[in-house]
């Protein structure tokens, strides 16, 4: 028999995922959940594969999965496996295969799911006046009430101009949109707001942050102090889910001083999200506990 989960147990353990949006965008109805599930699969190998420095001459990471690999980790027959990848590459062109010869197993490619353009135009125009590179000054006012017991709050160097002035700024948009519903979905936004309207304001600012770090035309950003790599950045931002929010949320109204930069103590709190939520939510735990209120 299985037992329970208990507090934030859940983040003890490893998962596959699925973007969300493979199940809620249009663009990828007509996409099998098998096909769903080895996309998923493929998405976790590409950690390894940048380890292990996978790397063609063009800087696109690529993975190496065999289709026998396929067969084992879906449980299936290789006709299914493959008949998988070429729904993945043939009809909607998540991936793409590229053969060694010589009785070499082929290269994948996997492919970034959020593709500028595939947002709907009605969408895109709502969100036109959102592509500024930085929090809205009315969200950081409501945040300004709230404290910050943290060192983050000595740090004074801003990194808000995320974006560098560029042509083509309707792709950059177009880009911003895509991932703006990428995080609204993921995140489970909407809800939150429908759950907690006092949080809408801040919930917007926390999603305009994480929306134009995963946006920004830079190599690197700056996180308590230390400069991180922005794909590091983004890959631990593409792994939030709604429970890192509330946490975020949950840190804000705890604090009991002023917080003096409030994009750097948001982009510290979010990055560290996934690895400090099960210590505070313990330690809350462990108080209630001692004093008698659980």
């Amino acid at each position: 028999m299985f037992d329970y989960f208990y507090g934030s147990q859940s983040e003890q353990f490893s998962f596959y995922r699925i973007p969300k949006i493979l199940f809620t965008a249009s663009h990828f109805k007509n996409l099998s959940t098998d096909a769903k599930a080895l996309y998923g699969i493929l998405l976790d190998r590409m950690n390894l594969s940048a380890k292990n420095g996978w790397i063609d001459r063009e800087g696109r990471v690529y993975i190496i999965f065999t289709t026998e690999e396929i067969m084992e980790a879906l449980g299936c027959a290789n006709q299914k496996a493959t008949r998988l990848l070429s729904e993945l590459e043939k009809d909607i062109g998540l991936i793409e295969r590229k053969r060694q010869g010589l009785g070499k197993p082929n290269l994948i490619y996997v492919k970034n799911f959020i593709m500028p353009g595939s947002m709907p135009e009605s969408h895109f125009l709502n969100h036109e006046n959102h592509d500024s590179g930085s929090v809205k000054t009315t969200s950081q006012e409501s945040w300004k009430s709230h404290g910050n017991n943290t060192d983050i709050n000595n740090i004074e160097n801003s990194d808000t101009d995320l974006f560098s002035s560029a042509d083509g700024r309707s792709e950059e948009m177009r880009t911003r949109a895509s991932y703006e519903q990428y995080f609204r979905d993921l995140l489970e936004i909407d809800i939150m707001e429908q759950n907690n309207p006092s949080d809408r304001e801040s919930l917007e600012g926390i999603l305009d942050l994480i929306v134009d770090t995963c946006c920004a035309n830079k190599p690197w950003i700056v996180i308590s102090g230390d400069k991180k790599p922005i794909e590091v950045v983004k890959s631990r931002f593409m792994k939030l889910n709604s429970s890192h929010i509330d946490y975020v949320l949950r840190c804000l109204s705890d604090n009991t001083t002023r917080i003096r930069n409030v994009n750097q103590y948001l982009l510290a709190t979010l990055y560290n999200a996934p690895t400090t939520i099960s210590p505070y939510y313990q330690s809350w735990v462990n108080n209630d506990m001692a004093s008698g209120r659980i």
